[in-house]
């Protein structure tokens, strides 16, 4: 098993430490310091976000997303064709990004991610992955007011966010992350999504993963398993009906297995953990399973997120070290309880008689 995040990292920790970031973005906001000192606290904390998911033990991080305001902003406001609006809940969560509006043809100017996915890779001794939203889930967080069509607006940004992964892929990227939330909420839309899932790979040769979250693939599995990436993420705390679905057709590609739950504060246990793995390694062998949370971290406080990572990592190592039991000892302890179930029968049999 591989350990990994899906995207996001907190931005803010928890007192008494200083929440840097923040101060810094209300100040730049107040004229008080310049967009360069922002950058500069940008990646002080981007490299302390490093540092924590290292020390957590994960095999592959990402760089925690510090300078994107939320998933749509930061790519949206450097496409050609789109322009910022008012702030809008974020699915059913209690985080609101400012809706993308297209206006134009959408077109990718120049690479947007590529400088952070450098910094990250200069700072961090485990491999890091970038984590791009999908086309389709970004024309649904949007408002189209250029293209005729909704096809026709999802298959633009699918062409742009092509050129960044071509430009990651420049820049060394090995790995590369596509989040496609939405198409969960309207998977009457899944000819359009798949077409577009095909022009977004189109030409890329890094190994690219789709993730899904906030619900279940039911209806759209195991077509799903057709698209042209090799890892496909899936949510089993929101979406536990996944639990079944993923038995209903042999599961070809490597799965994300989205198991720690990222909208919770509650902490799972070594123990539930390793029961999980245990009934996933009967469906997806374990050599081909990406354990991580289900979405991004940044729904929790800084500290619980990496204290979920670290109990992940840890699970992970104990069920990977764990001896699995030979025949005979299996028929040892078959036997044994076999004789202790004879002695309990004996023994009330012996008191019905009395």
């Amino acid at each position: 098993m591989i350990t990994t995040v899906v995207g996001n990292y907190p931005k803010i920790p928890n007192l008494p430490r200083p929440a840097k970031l923040r101060q810094a973005i209300a100040n730049v906001d107040a004229g008080k310091i310049t967009r360069d000192d922002l950058q500069r606290t940008e990646d002080q904390v981007t490299r302390e976000v490093i540092a924590e998911q290292i020390a957590a033990g994960l095999d592959l991080i990402t760089d925690g997303k510090i300078r994107w305001e939320d998933e749509q902003t930061y790519l949206a406001r450097r496409l050609r064709g789109l322009r910022l609006g008012g702030l809008i809940r974020y699915f059913d969560s209690n985080t609101y990004y400012r809706q993308p509006i297209c206006e134009g043809a959408v077109e990718w100017v120049e690479p947007i991610t590529v400088c952070d996915y450098e910094f990250a890779a200069q700072y961090s001794s485990k491999p890091v992955k970038p984590a791009l939203p999908g086309p389709y889930t970004l024309a649904r967080l949007s408002e189209n007011k250029y293209y005729p069509t909704l096809d026709e607006f999802v298959f633009a940004l699918a062409d742009a966010l092509n050129q960044e992964a071509r430009a990651l892929e420049r820049a060394d990227a090995t790995f590369i992350q596509f989040d496609e939330p939405a198409i969960l909420r309207r998977k009457q839309d899944w000819a359009l999504f798949e077409q577009a899932m095909r022009r977004l790979t189109n030409g890329l040769t890094a190994k690219l993963a789709l993730y899904t979250y906030f619900g279940d693939v039911g209806g759209i599995y195991p077509q799903i398993l057709a698209l042209p990436f090799a890892v496909i993420g899936l949510d089993f705390v929101q979406g536990a009906r996944n639990w079944d679905v993923i038995k209903t057709a042999p599961f070809t590609k490597e799965l994300g297995f989205g198991i720690v739950d990222a909208r919770n504060t509650k902490l799972e246990t070594r123990a539930e953990l390793r029961r999980a793995f245990a009934q996933i390694a009967r469906v997806v062998p374990l050599d081909r399973v990406y354990v991580n949370p289900t979405c991004g971290l940044e729904f929790l406080p800084r500290e619980r997120a990496q204290e979920k990572l670290a109990q992940l990592v840890a699970a992970a190592r104990e069920f990977g070290t764990r001896k699995p039991r030979t025949s005979a000892q299996a028929e040892k302890r078959n036997t044994q309880h076999a004789t202790r179930k004879t002695r309990k029968a004996a023994k009330e049999h012996e008191r019905s008689r009395k």
